[in-house]
């Protein structure tokens, strides 16, 4: 089969194809873990990104002819909010970048796909502070300039994702290569892994290999929320408009699509009171969003321009009033902190030392974009510092910030619980303190040595140290600090390992969900008896994964 002309019902079943292969090797992925601890979820973060795309995808009828305009919009607008972890973030950033091509498309050429591949590449690369060789990122780049230097515009659309795969493929192979922790492991960097799952189902969906008909979702809560029809009544007033969004492809015989200012929408939107107006034109097509009471009006008037590719209106009352019950009315104020924490007594601890809201996630559990859009509503404050405690919600935290357009979002950068949890002990809500408050912020994360304690999935080598199959390690800073036969005994060596401890005055310890209250006791009094002269500091944090999680300060 050669696909010359690639149009959007079969471009949906390819996207469709992507989702279920990923799914299928979700696990497979997860296993790809550097250190061999029992949190792996690359692959389930994958996953969850691409199926927040796919229930952006479920209202189109299958069998209905649409544009790749409307499918690539709609796919990469999903996969945005659903972006999980580091790799699920670069994904969502590389289907953004080919969105961005592919939206000017009602059907699409193979050269169409090679420049809006080669878009992918730059989005992925400028969303990431200090892009890292042998990761995803390399093996979407090497693959795309493959494929895109090998074809023409008689290859067909099967030509270019095949090549596309074959070099994804190499590519993979030779991350062990580039990175020498993967060599040392023997694993292949998990998000390229998780890549080529993707492309390959994309493939397999476009050439009829596999059929892709349909799609369930990993967990219920991934498909679109139901809409509380009840926050917006009979008796209710529309006090906050329309959130309107479109795109409109300039019509030759209305406007000259070259040469079209896109000022005579935007000083139209500004006129008629639109507000939070987003404007510009690619090549002939006009993305637009505003908020409005009069969508109908603007449609009118911008179909004097061209045509309707897309378009979505969205009662702003209704999201509001939805969002004013989540929240119990809270009123707005000058600041608030957000933290990301998991596990009952941890959840707890940081709200009872100063977090205003906690969003539910962490290792094996990574919050997706809309989770922290969310967060940042119900919280209700002009500056919000956000504690990602995770370096693999990093990324989605700092999505979702650039993303939201209700306050300044501000991203200290810890990334675990025990650098959340210290700097959470020097923030204090004073708004008009803001730079002061980051840096004392960031300085207490940067400065608290911390440690994780859980039992290995596998025999490894990392950095050296050795650790043997169902073997207790301690984590810290990126090494394997200590090994022993039980988790407390792991914890006592981690502690014995810290060079001039005696300089510090605080130790911490976050006891996990499998310690029973008998161990739990039974640690405090070790280390109470080993260090005297250290205020010892002992919390339930219910967290799982980790045994004990440590803090010294």
């Amino acid at each position: 089969m050669n696909t010359m002309i690639l149009d959007g019902k079969t471009l949906r079943r390819m996207l469709i194809g992507a989702a279920s292969r990923i799914k299928d090797n979700c696990e497979h992925i997860n296993e790809l873990n550097v250190f061999p601890v029992p949190d792996g979820d690359t692959g389930t973060n994958m996953t969850k990104t691409v199926e927040g795309g796919i229930a952006e995808l479920t209202g189109i009828d299958p069998e209905a002819e649409v544009s790749v305009s409307d499918v690539t919009y709609k796919f990469a607008h999903g996969s945005l909010l659903g972006a999980r972890g580091n790799s699920g973030v670069i994904l969502s950033q590389i289907f953004a970048g080919i969105e961005e091509e592919l939206v000017k498309c009602e059907v699409a050429t193979v050269m169409d796909f090679v420049r809006a591949y080669r878009n992918g590449i730059t989005k992925a690369y400028n969303s990431v502070m200090n892009p890292t060789e042998g990761t995803i990122l390399t093996v979407f780049r090497e693959a795309t300039e493959y494929a895109a230097a090998k074809v023409t515009e008689d290859s067909s659309i099967e030509d270019f994702l095949s090549m596309h795969i074959d070099e994804a493929k190499r590519s993979l192979a030779r991350t062990k290569d580039i990175l020498p922790v993967l060599k040392e492991a023997d694993v292949v960097d998990s998000g390229g892994a998780g890549y080529v799952s993707i492309a390959t189902g994309m493939y397999d969906a476009l050439t009829g290999t596999e059929s892709f008909d349909d799609y369930e979702f990993i967990e219920s809560n991934s498909s679109p929320s139901a809409v509380n029809f009840d926050a917006f009544t009979r008796d209710s007033v529309l006090e906050f408009g329309y959130c309107t969004e479109f795109f409109l492809r300039l019509q030759s015989s209305k406007v000259d699509p070259d040469s079209f200012d896109v000022s005579v929408i935007t000083d139209f939107l500004t006129e008629m009171g639109g507000d939070s107006i987003v404007c510009y034109k690619t090549d002939d097509i006009v993305k637009v969003h505003v908020h409005t009471e009069n969508p109908g009006e603007v449609l009118t008037r911008m179909r004097t321009f061209g045509e309707m590719l897309t378009i979505k209106i969205e009662n702003m009352s209704l999201q509001h009033n939805e969002s004013e019950a989540a929240q119990d009315k809270r009123e707005r104020v000058g600041m608030a902190v957000l933290a990301v924490a998991s596990g009952e007594g941890m959840c707890e601890l940081f709200k009872s030392i100063g977090a205003d809201g906690i969003v539910s996630g962490g290792q094996t559990n990574n919050p997706s974009a809309e989770e922290f859009l969310r967060a940042f509503d119900e919280v209700n404050a002009d500056k919000i510092l956000v504690l990602p405690n995770n370096k693999n919600i990093f990324l989605t935290a700092k999505q979702a910030a650039a993303m939201y357009e209700g306050s300044e979002v501000y991203i200290i950068p810890t990334k675990t619980l025990m650098q959340g949890y210290a700097a959470l002990s020097v923030i204090t809500p004073d708004p008009d303190q803001l730079d002061s408050i980051i840096k004392s912020a960031t300085d207490a994360a940067e400065n608290v040595i911390g440690a994780e304690i859980t039992y290995a999935v596998r025999d490894a080598v990392i950095g050296g140290a050795s650790v043997k199959k169902d073997q207790f390690m301690a984590i810290s800073g990126g090494a394997i600090k200590a090994t022993a036969d039980t988790a407390q005994e792991t914890l006592i060596n981690m502690l014995a390992s810290v060079e001039d401890i005696s300089d510090y005055e605080i130790i911490t310890v976050f006891v996990g969900k499998d310690i029973a209250e008998e161990e739990r006791a039974e640690v405090t009094e070790r280390i109470e008896e080993l260090y005297p002269d250290h205020e010892v500091i002992v919390y339930e944090g219910g967290q799982e994964v980790y045994s004990y999680l440590l803090a010294i300060e």
